[in-house]
């Protein structure tokens, strides 16, 4: 067949496509009318919530209480306090007094996030009173500046422990440059400097800032360091600003005079931001008819927000400006679908101030595609904003203070389901975790009579949950996954009523539903939401923007059919012949900055041309080798390619290129065993994906317990936390295959133990195994007591959730988990600690905390022509000074969770860690020792699996479990080492390793 004949069957088959989609979307538009769900007090929530047991309570507990509502908000007052008239500071804080050119007058540098400040302000009168900070942050790392807030020597409420001074961001340059291919390429974002003047807020427990109640008189108002160094100007008691109705709003304004006025629009694209308060809220490529501007098959940048602006707090700010003064609407185009029914909640200001009552936490409601709707009142009809001549900024902020009771209510209900977990435990003695029970069915118990509340405390946390389903229902008018996920824990709640005396048998059920409550905690919170463009008009006035019907989308999606059989794409073709190629396994982002870095760095200090394309995973790495289409460079590929490569003589050998020693340099020997196969080097490290102790320190210190610092230690806290329905984790991931080492099987990490006492996997020449010496008996009866023994859990599929609700308060988690705390549990600041992992404690008393690290390789493929060229890259791509830029400039793409591990030890002390965490940090980074690879190495993890699995699951005694193992292993590597020639005097060279690496 012919190429145009082929093309034409191509076109139909489009075609064909194209109009089943088009036939269905008109099916669904024709759906009948939705269901209406009754609306649910708030109140109801708070009688589950209850009164606070300990501490302080949470603000919206606090703002109902009688001592809240004693006091009315202050009218027309306001109390002033520079901030170096502060009264007193802790030894701990960094504060020094300095002149600032901007405010003309002297100002507090906190220079450090440790300590207090206090100052001595006078009320003058009783009230309710907002805070307004004026600062500016100092420079950091990409999060916000936070700090507690203390009034007469104690915390108000709860979240005044921990709130947030935003940084404000903006894009380094617009528009946005582009790749050779056409695509955008997002900018380096650069940190809005300047003075702010806060007035202090929480959007996740109000939309309105926050009040504090104080009496005539002097008050205490002490600052206390959490996070980020900060520039304070002054603190200010202020009244609180009366907020009017709409209806107010537009009788205190002059009236419309809308007759002889031009009709007039202004499109601003919601890409085209003046300034954002998080690093990680990013603009998206949106292709669909009408998206403005039209990407035509292109990756552009021609929306913000979605799953990058759902966090309460977050906030975005457009500049426009109005020809006239008078009265103006505001149309916003947007997506709203990403969480089913669920609403999506907005803060809307216009210069600084909400204009009027509805514009607090106003409600997006979920659709299936684009909307282009007013700012409108529940009718639909349009609000009208007074705006004079000139420029207004206009700003949204997330605020999910609608479902915060909800959070509320089901962190209540998992502490009452807690409750009756460890009950039921203490009666049946049975400390099993998830899936592992000690079940004694054949034995009948009487619980109402061991406990004759636990029925009673079941039937009401049933109907608790139903009555939180119910008031998100009534919320969204529309059910959810979530609201489905409440109804089946609910359900599941009544299965147990059915028959209480045998809880005891069915005390795993108790995990389960309090991991789904956990589980679907974060999408209720979460508030996602994108925007293409927002409108300022006149009323009445015809934009003529439009949105896409079905014939629309069936021609766009032709044209960008029809678009692939000329627009070039990402290839693994190289555009330059003369180029050195780099392939890379990362995303686009990264790839990008890589670029631009090369383009500006690299290129012109070397004369050399650099082609890095993409690739999706390192399959097509593997598949260009066998083809001969090999690159020059690999980077981001597996821990485990360069020797796998090298075993084939498909990687070079890195020791021959002059320098070699001081590039080694950068980096622990003990991950560069990684990459030695036959006594030659052939990959470099990048990242690094490493494991560390996670630690409630509230929790722990509620239970009396200390950290561990050894697997003693372990054991000796595991009884306190099982008898209180807690355990500690172990991870079941390795880091291994969470950086990518797909061979890596999904058990829990065996390589830590068998390092931790002394055990090594293969002789040192490499060719036998050696899992059952005395060494690794010992690692292996240890790491399989763990489970068998002292019923460490097996299986957690989520450590973030569990540790967040305190269910394991403390364990190991590979370093991610630090990204996701700090992004995603904000109000466990100050309550966690991140530190090295247990040890085995050493006959000289130091701990042993030997533990493989998750690695990122790049290293240089034998067939290149241009190696000489490629070992330039990688020195230059390696070295200290490029590291260092490239993890501060990748991390403000989208704050924290862009971190850049890498394996440079330089550069990692220039990152924006905090200094407690880079410590652990370096400590561990001491104790690596990763596996090396041989022939067979493949089997390695498979076999642990399998000897895991017998001790575990079939009781097959340990050592025997471990002698199968062994021997399997051995079978396998003895076959590789035939097929690739080696025979038995043949020597591998696998040198010990027993001394942490010391780095001065």
């Amino acid at each position: 067949m012919t190429s145009a004949g082929r093309n034409a069957i191509r076109f139909a088959i489009a075609f064909a496509a194209i109009g089943c989609a088009a036939a269905a979307l008109l099916w669904r538009s024709s759906s009948a009318e939705p269901r209406s769900y009754p609306v649910v007090s708030e109140e109801r929530l708070y009688d589950i919530i209850g009164e606070p047991e300990d501490g302080a309570a949470s603000y919206t507990q606090w703002i109902r209480s009688e001592e809240a509502r004693a006091f009315s908000p202050a009218q027309g007052v306001e109390a002033a306090i520079p901030a170096v008239a502060y009264t007193a500071a802790s030894e701990e804080a960094d504060v020094r007094v300095r002149y600032d050119a901007d405010r003309g007058t002297d100002v507090v540098d906190w220079t450090n996030a440790d300590g207090w400040v206090e100052w001595e302000i006078e009320a003058p009168e009783d009230g309710m009173y907002e805070l307004v900070v004026d600062y500016a942050p100092l420079p950091g790392s990409y999060s916000h500046v936070v700090r507690g807030i203390v009034v007469d020597g104690a915390y108000p409420f709860l979240e005044a422990e921990r709130l947030a001074f935003e940084r404000l961001w903006t894009d380094g340059k617009v528009p946005y440059d582009r790749n050779s291919i056409d695509n955008e390429i997002r900018p380096v974002q650069v940190e809005a400097k300047g003075w702010i003047a806060k007035r202090i807020a929480d959007h996740s427990v109000s939309p309105e800032p926050l009040r504090f109640a104080l009496t005539k008189g002097k008050h205490a108002i002490r600052l206390v360091g959490v996070k980020e160094p900060v520039s304070l100007h002054s603190l200010t008691l202020s009244s609180p600003e009366p907020l009017p109705s709409y209806e107010e709003y537009v009788k205190s304004r002059p009236p419309a005079a809308e007759a002889g006025r031009d009709p007039w629009h202004s499109t601003i694209e919601a890409e085209r931001f003046a300034r954002k308060s998080a690093a990680g809220i990013r603009t998206i490529s949106v292709s669909e008819p009408h998206a403005s501007p039209d990407p035509k098959g292109r990756i552009v940048y021609n929306a913000i927000g979605g799953a990058y602006w759902l966090t309460a707090g977050d906030a975005i700010q457009w500049e426009f400006s109005v020809p006239e003064t008078g009265y103006y609407a505001i149309d916003l185009k947007y997506f709203q679908g990403y969480n089913g029914n669920a609403n999506a909640y907005r803060t809307v200001k216009l210069d600084g101030v909400v204009p009027f009552r509805e514009l607090l936490r106003y409600r997006f409601k979920a659709n299936r595609e684009m909307e282009l709707e007013p700012l409108s009142d529940p009718t639909g009809k349009p609000y009208l904003f007074y705006l004079t001549e000139g420029t207004h900024v206009f700003e949204m902020t997330v605020d999910n203070s609608a479902v915060r009771p909800v959070i509320q209510a089901l962190a209540r209900l998992n502490e009452r389901l807690s409750s009756v977990e460890r009950a039921v435990r203490v009666v049946s003695g049975n400390y099993g975790y998830g899936g592992v029970v000690n079940l004694d069915t054949a034995r009948v118990w009487e619980m109402n009579k061991y406990d004759p509340e636990l029925e009673p405390k079941l039937r009401q946390a049933r109907d608790d949950l139903a009555t939180v389903s119910a008031y998100l229902k009534g919320l969204y008018q529309g059910t959810t996954e979530a609201t489905t996920a409440l109804d089946a824990a609910a359900s599941r709640i009544g299965e147990l009523l059915e028959d209480v005396d045998d809880l005891p048998n069915e005390v795993a059920a108790f995990q389960t539903i309090k991991s789904n409550l956990n589980a679907w905690t974060t999408s209720i919170e979460d508030q996602p939401m994108h925007m293409d463009y927002f409108i300022v008009r006149t009323p009445g006035a015809d934009p003529g923007a439009k949105l896409p019907n079905a014939w629309d989308k069936a021609r766009y999606a032709a044209a960008n059919f029809a678009r692939t059989f000329f627009q070039k794409y990402d290839t693994i073709e190289s555009d330059d012949p003369e180029a050195l190629t780099v392939w890379v396994q990362r995303g686009r982002d990264h790839v990008d900055l890589l670029e631009a870095m090369i383009e500006r760095e690299f290129t012109p200090s070397t004369g050399i041309r650099v082609d890095v394309n993409l690739i999706p995973s390192q399959n097509v790495l593997l598949m260009s080798a066998a083809a001969g289409q090999q690159p020059d460079v690999a980077l981001g590929a597996g821990m485990e390619v360069p020797a796998d490569f090298a075993m084939r003589g498909a990687a070079q050998d890195l020791t021959a290129f002059d320098g070699f020693e001081r590039v080694a340099e950068r980096f622990n020997p003990g991950v560069m065993r990684a990459f030695a196969y036959d006594g030659k080097v052939y990959g470099l490290p990048e990242t690094l994906t490493y494991n560390m102790l996670f630690v409630r320190t509230d929790i722990l210190s509620e239970l009396g317990i200390e950290p561990p610092d050894t697997w003693e230690d372990v054991l000796d806290i595991l009884p306190t936390l099982q008898e209180n329905g807690m355990t500690f984790m172990f991870p079941r991931i390795s880091t291994l295959q969470e950086s990518g080492a797909a061979f890596m099987t999904r058990k829990p990490d065996f390589l830590t133990p068998y390092y931790q006492h002394g055990g090594e996997f293969y002789t040192s020449d490499g060719l036998l195994p050696r899992l059952n010496d005395e060494a690794g008996y010992a690692a292996f009866k240890a790491w399989t007591d763990w489970y068998a023994k002292y019923d460490l859990p097996r299986d957690v599929p989520e450590f973030f959730n569990h540790f967040r609700f305190g269910g394991i308060p403390v364990g190991v988690g590979d370093v991610s988990m630090y990204i996701q705390l700090a992004a995603a549990a904000p109000e466990l600041a100050g309550h966690w600690k991140m530190l090295p992992i247990p040890g085995v404690e050493q006959p000289d008393g130091t701990v042993a905390r030997w533990s493989s690290q998750g690695l990122a390789s790049a290293m240089i493929l034998s067939d290149s022509d241009r190696k000489d060229e490629a070992w330039r890259f990688l020195d230059w791509w390696t070295s200290d000074d490029v590291q260092s830029r490239y993890g501060r400039d990748i991390e403000s793409f989208a704050g924290i969770t862009y971190r850049w591990h890498t394996a440079n030890r330089n550069a990692l002390q220039t990152l924006p860690w905090e200094e407690d965490d880079l410590l652990a940090i370096n400590e561990q980074w001491r104790w690596a020792k990763n596996m090396p690879f041989v022939p067979g190495y493949y089997m390695l993890p498979r076999e642990m699996d399998f000897a895991w699995n017998e001790t575990l699951l079939n009781g097959t005694p340990a050592r025997e479990a471990l002698d199968d193992a062994q021997m399997s292993l051995m079978r396998e590597m003895l076959r590789k080492q035939n097929e690739f020639g080696i025979g038995p005097g043949d020597d591998l060279e696998i040198p010990p390793y027993e001394n942490p690496h010391i780095k001065e």
